[in-house]
């Protein structure tokens, strides 16, 4: 990490904040070795007792990711029956499109795919990137949210397992990714922008998130991840081995346009390369060394040949000319306070929010109720 997260602070020992913050909550949040897996069978154990005489006992999201592909095979090999759900976007590469259909034959896992109306959704990503903020994953990110949801209360499954965890997904920097749970802020964004009317767009409210999802629904999360001593390679290893898993790049890199967004948009407009929290996060967990890391935040995040293949490409699907794309990446760069949102209008009720999110991450009380499911990034989905 360096200071382009204009917020970072370092100590006296050139430790920055993000690293003091991953250390307090790795100790505090995360449960290992023994005591995690005698708490992820506990919790596995629940969720088969309420799911009992049920179709399926618990809903996870499927990307086509690392983390999500894993997920999928933990839950099986701990006596589950879970409904995975996608929500294809019309990013998805052939390859992330493969692992998928790899993933749920070789597990015997039902799969549910929620296709986004295309125009609709074109229209929004469209509007995000003329909000010219940094923040243009937040459409897909909400909607996978409100996709899996609203599925789980649909088939009356009380148990989210997810994807997201500790060891690899922490340290994104609030200016570089932010509002994903705010559907006051993705709105504005679209009216703003010339964004269509959302008549179809999968989204919850901040009451929703905040009081009918966890109380009315008894909608409780759970991040098995969290609860045993993740390792990345290793989990690679095993779905290579066991879903014949397929590599797609870099992280988040299993969708063209995440593809295309953090290795040219991102780095160019908004100095952002977000390949520096995910390696820190990994040098922290001890599974990468600070030098291979700086090695690899050195290279090229992709070769120049598939970078304007990409961005042609976007272009063209997105329906913007060159000058529309070359005015979005001039245009001066905003953030999500400069919009409406609920964090703006009902700031009390927004704190109460991201307390949950905060707490529902804590694995010592693995099914606490909850239904916020990310912090940063595009982490239910991978």
């Amino acid at each position: 990490m360096d200071t382009t997260d204009p917020e970072i602070v370092f100590d006296a020992a050139g430790v920055c904040n993000h690293c003091r913050r991953y250390a307090t909550t790795m100790a505090e949040d995360a449960v290992g070795g023994s005591q995690g897996r005698a708490a992820l069978e506990a919790t596995a154990a629940r969720i088969r007792r309420a799911g009992a005489g049920k179709p399926y006992d618990c809903i996870i999201g499927l990307s086509g990711g690392v983390d999500s592909s894993y997920v999928a095979y933990l839950t099986r090999q701990l006596g589950l029956r879970p409904l995975a759900v996608h929500v294809d976007n019309g990013w998805n590469s052939e390859v992330a499109a493969r692992n998928i259909e790899n993933i749920v034959t070789r597990l015997g896992i039902d799969l549910v795919t929620k296709v986004l109306d295309w125009e609709e959704f074109r229209s929004l990503q469209v509007a995000f990137l003329r909000s010219s903020t940094p923040d243009c994953e937040v459409a897909t990110d909400h909607a996978i949210a409100a996709v899996l949801y609203r599925m789980a209360i649909r088939h009356g499954i009380r148990y989210l397992v997810q994807g997201t965890n500790l060891a690899t997904e922490q340290m994104m920097p609030r200016t570089w990714s932010y509002g994903h749970f705010d559907w006051r802020y993705i709105r504005a964004v679209a009216a703003a922008h010339g964004g269509r009317d959302l008549r179809t767009f999968p989204h919850y409210t901040v009451i929703e998130l905040e009081v009918s999802f966890p109380h009315l629904h008894r909608l409780r999360e759970v991040f098995p991840l969290n609860m045993i001593d993740y390792d990345k390679a290793e989990a690679l290893s095993v779905i290579k081995r066991e879903l014949d898993w397929q590599e797609y790049g870099a992280k988040h890199h299993e969708s063209i346009y995440t593809r295309f967004y953090q290795t040219w948009l991102l780095p160019r407009k908004f100095g952002v390369d977000k390949r520096r929290p995910h390696l820190s996060c990994l040098v922290k967990a001890g599974q990468l060394s600070r030098g291979a890391a700086l090695l690899e935040i050195a290279r090229a995040p992709l070769d120049a040949g598939q970078l304007e293949i990409d961005r042609q490409f976007v272009i063209k699907k997105l329906g913007l000319s060159d000058a529309e794309f070359a005015a979005i990446e001039a245009a001066p760069i905003r953030s999500f306070w400069q919009y409406p949102s609920y964090e703006a209008e009902r700031p009390f009720l927004w704190e109460r929010v991201l307390g949950r999110a905060q707490r529902t991450i804590r694995q010592l009380s693995p099914t606490r109720p909850s239904c916020q499911s990310r912090q940063s990034g595009r982490c239910a989905n991978d």
